[in-house]
Parts: structure tokens; sequence; C-alpha cells
């Protein structure tokens, strides 16, 4: 296992040898200090344990990787992350998974407002809860919380499906509570399992959209 310690180290030294042609598969970050852009813009299959607080967008731009955080993280994690995964131990500031396209994102504790704001594909899974107008604009893929949800939750979203076990405090404009069925349970049991987590999908509400701010009308232009 290689090990850079960033109270020597530069973050972009660390950056630098996890690009290109990365011979070690195991790396372990120590003294992260809070830094920003830590691991960004992975495109290897490689695995990272940063030991400790990260700052802004920690892990963005992500492909194949695995990076763990063993501790809180600050705005936009993962963010336009394309596959692999990133899991934080702790809890995640605004915009976690912010316009990602693939991968699974886990989020242990409590994310901020804007969770999966404008996600294109990828997988969240939080431990706790999230903030206000997370999943605003999401276009694919889901998102499963297992506290609760913020005010708007689902803004203008498209196709993401959302799973909530909590309490949500609003929903936004054209988001719907919809039907549980068979499918949707085999799905969320598959997510929270890849996530580590022992809940029962049977506890969840599910929430879509409901395909009326698709095009515009003009009855509907105070909710643009």
């Amino acid at each position: 296992m290689k090990t850079i310690d960033l109270s020597s180290a530069s973050v972009r030294v660390l950056n630098q040898a996890l690009h290109g042609d990365v011979q070690d598969r195991e790396w372990r970050v120590t003294r992260p200090d809070g830094k920003h852009n830590l691991a960004v813009g992975i495109d290897t299959a490689v695995a990272v344990d940063i030991e400790g607080h990260a700052g802004y967008y920690c892990a963005g731009m992500n492909q194949k990787a695995s990076v763990t955080v063993h501790g809180n993280v600050g705005v936009g994690v993962a963010e336009n992350m394309m596959s692999g995964s990133v899991r934080v131990k702790g809890s995640a500031s605004q915009a976690a998974g912010a316009t990602a396209h693939g991968g699974l994102l886990v989020i242990e504790g409590d994310a901020g407002a804007r969770c999966g704001i404008s996600m294109k594909g990828v997988d969240i899974v939080v431990g706790g809860s999230i903030g206000h107008m997370s999943c605003f604009m999401g276009q694919a893929g889901r998102l499963v919380v297992c506290g609760d949800a913020g005010d708007a939750l689902g803004d203008s979203l498209y196709e993401v499906r959302i799973y909530v076990k909590g309490t949500v405090s609003s929903l936004g404009s054209d988001c719907i509570e919809k039907e549980m069925r068979a499918e949707h349970l085999e799905e969320l049991k598959e997510l929270l399992n890849r996530a580590g987590f022992d809940q029962d999908p049977s506890a969840f509400k599910r929430y879509g959209s409901a395909r009326q701010l698709y095009n515009f009308k003009v009855d509907n232009a105070s909710a643009y």
C-alpha cells in the first residue's frame, strides 16, 4: 500500500501520483486536514483511503476508483463522477454527487442541501437525512435516503427514482409520491445491500416525476 502524508506532501503531488500509469493498486492518504480537491479525476481502478476530513470536491470526476473518506467532506463530493464508488464515513456538505453520471456514492451520515442536484445516472445512498432542494433537476439514477428529506425534494426532476424512509418536509414542482411495486422493492433492496445498510425496503416511500414539466404549458408558467 502506497502512503502519502499531506502534512508534508501537496495535494498536487497526490493527484498527479493517482493519474496516468499507476502501479500501486491501494493508496492511503494521511493528515488530509480538510484540504480541497483530494483524489480528483482518477481514471484507473485503484482503492484510496483518506484518513480524516476532506474539503471541497473530494473525488470529483471519479472513474473506476474506489475512494473512502474516513471523516466528513465539504461541498461537491463525487461531483461529476462517471463510475467507481465513493464512500463517506461521516457527513457531507452541499451538492453531494452533483451532475454525477454513474457509479455509487454512499454517505453514512447526513448530506446537506442540493444532494444529487442535476444527477445524471449515479446511485446515491444516504444513511441519514438530506437538506432542501435535493435532486433538483435530477435526470437519471436513484437516490435513497434512510432518514428525512428537506423542503422541495425532487423539484423539476426528470426520471430519477427517489426512496425516502423518513419524513419529507415538502415536495418540489412536479414531484409526487408514487406506488411502491415489487420491482421497486427489489431495486431498493439491492441498492441498500450494495451500500451496506441493513434497512427494510418496505419502510420506504417512492417519489418521482409527474411528467407535467417536460414540455412548456402556459397553464404551468408559474412553476417554471
